[in-house]
């Protein structure tokens, strides 16, 4: 996971440094090189690394020798290597009896490749090449970074590495590439007292005197570059087991207490993937890595064996902590643990396919949430993840769920919302058209055909279609190869003799400018009456499906489908006057589908407005959690002083009051966790539709909380914080100030300065984006800042962004700036920020490189287009229905 949030062991394992050599010897034979960057003549079995980091300097010093194959005669080995300067190449036999004299070495930082040229073409065979260099230590978090701290015992630092997905050549002179697969030997020289903690365990550790400590970690498994990690510092470790595997939770010192969720959950969440995937755990330990700090791009990485999060991810400070975040700690490592398996074990072999890591490591962790914790409910917010891929996939900027790639600008664009939602959106659909016992089949399989090795989206088809006998593959291929939304049209609905006969046509849902070329899909269907049985068909074009029972029909029933449903203006009303009686997981789908399709013009706008109206006040919480957000974007349509502005707040807040006034302030006992996130949205969104009744209680509960410690409960620190922050005036901006600068703990702090930036008044704003350019905040902060900042005034941000460019690109990692700015503006509704954002993608965005900031563009056109044509229905409504 780079962006958003996942038996015992084989005997010839358990403890051991290297994998079974049947089974590597088996990968090995069948893979082959897809794309490459590289020449293919040379691919290297192993690397033997050793690191001297010199923090104070942000330089390490390191030492490889990588044996390799040169696989036909060449005169050049050519590597990926970047911000290192090279002190000797070497290259020699295996069997060490032939040397070669030293290369000449050629850098291409553009390309981020070293090329050492040998005097005479060396012939096929095995070799040793050795490279003594030095490399850069960074201060955001790709290739080796530091991360700077405070704690009560002053300010401390650590090294992380982070290296997907093309930052390992920061760290070693390599194949970094997804296919070029090998086993790792790490040693490192770091302070005495440290701990340093990699991929494998520690194997030896050697005194080196004057403070120095050498530690040489066990040999890895053969894997991809972008998985191998190495972390130094102050750290504590907690462990437990599960299934004869070492689990351990790696925290700064003194936070190992916060860890106990963490822990537990991974025992469970690896006895479970133990069991689904077939293919036990390979590592003798897995190790969760909790830093300080944040980044723009992730919150989490699946590095073999020592899984990465950043702390606000993966602890639950008893101070501050909520539902929302427990949940959201659990998703997160659900997600990077089911990497261990899909991405890890088993490895795309080029970035086309990363869906085959997120994709399935994103469904896999909703499903464990689901067994492994039901009252959460997790089943529902597949719809919220479903909808998040719809909004993007239905714009003229998406692109299909396997893509090409060429750069690595374009590979970092590719860990987006298609990769990762779209992704776990399609294979829960796959799995219900096949059913979960095949598909766990299936998957089963793939693991077992293709450990060690690399694959790509077929390989994965053909090991369904092994274990089934649907036709997996033409589905897959459908919504895989191909970008867009279904559009499932429901022509008529008749009933005859207890049955209801549906005509369903196939279209394709658009938004904005879209592009308006059909597309054609075999779409796996489900509907039923309200409260009736379900019935399924496959839609090519059109179709007929007959539904037992007469009366209004659910199509989609259960939300596994991905598309969207168009029913006729009857049709539609007779589900309106039955929205209450439907599942909830119906409910959340009628209303995201009636929301969309309004505010592309094929419904009226005003009908998610009839659909709330219709919503009881105790329906299903998350169905409120819905709502709340439903009508936060909404109010996002208006520009200030809009005349329908006032009358649709007026109308939110008389829905979400009385929920709210059900909900209270304060938890009850044996209160559903549910229920405990939405006080949270209910806080925070009446806040921004201007509730005062809300806004003056979380001011007066703010102000009490030195005198009276129940005005501030854990569960609701951060989002009263949040409101007073929201709603801040000069003197309480500074108070929150004051307190960030003297708060010692870090996933405290980043959350403070985090709120700083995100006041409505604008004149706070600009001084929390200029606080953002100082060394205050912290090197990791600086950024989010900017861009939190961007949620209240993006026009302020993204011109503050560019007009301290050379500033700002210093706070974020250079293959991710053609991201970073085009996501400032993309909430404008302001038509000159497009000429703006054109004219800065056309000065600092390579032309491979402009698909994020063309989709700020249509998002802007888009929104521009829904105040214009679609908002004044939503007026016309409340007019009427006020």
């Amino acid at each position: 996971m780079r962006k958003i949030l996942f038996s015992a062991i084989v005997v010839a394992l358990a403890g051991a440094a290297t994998v079974s050599p049947v089974m590597a010897q088996t990968a090995a034979s069948a893979e082959v090189i897809g794309t490459t960057q590289l020449p293919r003549t040379v691919r290297p079995t192993h690397y033997d690394v050793a690191v001297t980091p010199h923090i104070d300097g942000l330089k390490f010093d390191g030492k490889v020798t990588v044996t390799i194959d040169v696989i036909k005669p060449t005169a050049s080995i050519t590597l990926n290597a970047l911000e290192m300067k090279f002190f000797s190449v070497t290259l020699s036999s295996d069997s060490g009896k032939a040397t070669f004299a030293a290369p000449k070495i050629a850098i291409d930082d553009k390309a981020q490749t070293a090329t050492f040229t040998f005097a005479k073409p060396i012939p096929a065979g095995s070799y040793r090449l050795t490279m003594d260099y030095v490399g850069t230590i960074d201060t955001q978090p790709n290739g080796l970074f530091v991360i700077h701290y405070d704690t009560k015992d002053g300010r401390k630092q650590a090294l992380y590495t982070q290296f997907e997905n093309s930052d390992a050549r920061r760290f070693i002179p390599s194949w970094d590439e997804p296919a070029y697969k090998a086993t790792f030997d790490l040693t490192a020289t770091i302070p005495t007292g440290q701990m340093a903690v990699s991929n494998m365990p520690a194997e030896e550790k050697k005194d080196l005197g004057n403070g120095l400590t050498q530690v040489r970690f066990k040999q890895s498994p053969k894997m991809s570059t972008y998985l191998l990690f190495f972390g130094a510092g102050d750290f504590d470790r907690t462990t437990t087991s599960a299934d004869g595997t070492e689990i351990g939770v790696v925290t700064q010192k003194g936070l190992s207490s916060q860890a106990g969720f963490a822990l537990d959950s991974a025992k469970a969440v690896l006895h479970e993937y133990n069991d689904y995937f077939g293919t036990p755990y390979p590592l003798p330990k897995l190790d969760n890595v909790a830093s300080p700090g944040s980044s723009q791009f992730f919150g989490a990485m699946e590095n073999w064996g020592a899984i990465f999060t950043f702390e606000y991810a993966m602890l639950l400070d008893p101070s501050i902590s909520t539902q929302a975040d427990k949940e959201g700690v659990f998703g997160t490592e659900a997600h990077e643990m089911a990497h261990q398996w899909f991405g890890d074990l088993v490895t795309m072999r080029w970035w086309d396919d990363l869906w085959l890591n997120e994709g399935f490591a994103s469904w896999m962790a909703t499903r464990t949430t689901e067994k492994l914790h039901p009252e959460w409910n997790a089943q529902l917010d597949t719809v919220a993840i479903r909808e998040g891929a719809m909004s993007f996939d239905a714009a003229s900027t998406t692109h299909p769920i396997v893509q090409h790639i060429e750069t690595v600008e374009q590979a970092n664009q590719a860990f987006d919302v298609i990769t990762y939602s779209k992704g776990e959106s399609v294979i829960r659909m796959l799995e219900n058209y096949v059913g979960a016992d095949a598909w766990r089949d299936g998957v089963r399989r793939y693991m077992k055909d293709h450990a060690y090795g690399n694959t790509v989206s077929d390989d994965l088809w053909h090991a369904m279609e092994t274990v089934t006998n649907k036709p997996v593959a033409t589905v897959a291929h459908d919504f895989t190869l191909q970008p867009g939304v279904p559009l499932i049209r429901v022509a008529s609905e008749t009933c005859k003799n207890g049955s209801t006969t549906l005509q369903l046509t196939q279209g394709q849902f658009t938004k904005g400018a879209a592009n308006k070329m059909m597309r054609h899909w075999h779409v796996p269907v489900t509907a039923q009456t309200v409260g009736g049985e379900a019935a399924s068909t496959l839609v090519n074009g059109q179709a007929s499906l007959v539904v037992p029972g007469c009366g209004p029909v659910v199509v989609n029933a259960g939300q596994t489908g991905y598309f969207r449903t168009l029913y006729t203006p009857q049709d539609f009303a007779a589900l309106s006057a039955d929205y209450a009686k439907l599942a909830p997981i119906d409910q959340l789908g009628l209303m995201d589908d009636t929301s969309a399709l309004g505010l592309a013009g094929l419904q009226p706008a005003s009908g998610v407005l009839d659909l709330i109206k219709a919503t009881p006040v105790d329906a299903n919480p998350v169905l409120w959690g819905n709502i709340t957000q439903e009508l936060a974007g909404l109010n996002r349509y208006y520009r200030d002083g809009d005349p329908g502005q006032a009358a649709f707040r007026t109308f939110a807040i008389s829905k979400l009051e009385p929920v709210f006034q059900q909900v209270g302030w304060t938890s009850k006992a044996g209160e559903q966790a549910p229920v405990a996130i939405l006080r949270e949205q209910l806080i925070y969104t009446l806040s921004t539709l201007g509730d005062q009744n809300v806004i003056k209680e979380a001011q007066r509960r703010f102000a009490a909380q030195s005198s009276d410690p129940s005005a501030m409960p854990a569960a609701l620190r951060k989002t009263i914080t949040a409101v007073v922050a929201y709603n801040a005036d000069e003197a309480t901006w500074n108070q929150l100030h004051t307190r960030a600068q003297s708060e010692k703990t870090p996933l405290i702090k980043d959350n403070l300065y985090a709120l700083l930036a995100n006041a409505k008044d604008k004149s706070l704003a600009q001084r929390a984006l200029d606080l953002a350019l100082t060394n205050e905040p912290g090197a990791t902060n600086s950024a989010n800042m900017v861009s939190v900042a961007s949620r209240q005034h993006p026009e302020m941000a993204f011109d503050f962004a560019v007009a301290h460019r050379e500033q700002m690109d210093k706070l974020v990692d250079a293959p991710s700036r053609s991201e970073y700015y085009p996501r400032l503006i993309g909430s404008s509704l302001d038509p000159q920020t497009i000429d703006k954002m054109r004219a800065f993608e056309q000065a600092h965005i390579a032309p491979t490189s402009r698909r994020v900031a063309d989709t700020a563009i249509a998002n802007i056109q888009y929104r521009i287009g829904v105040h214009k044509d679609r908002m004044p229905a939503i007026d016309t409504w409340l007019n009427k229905n006020g």
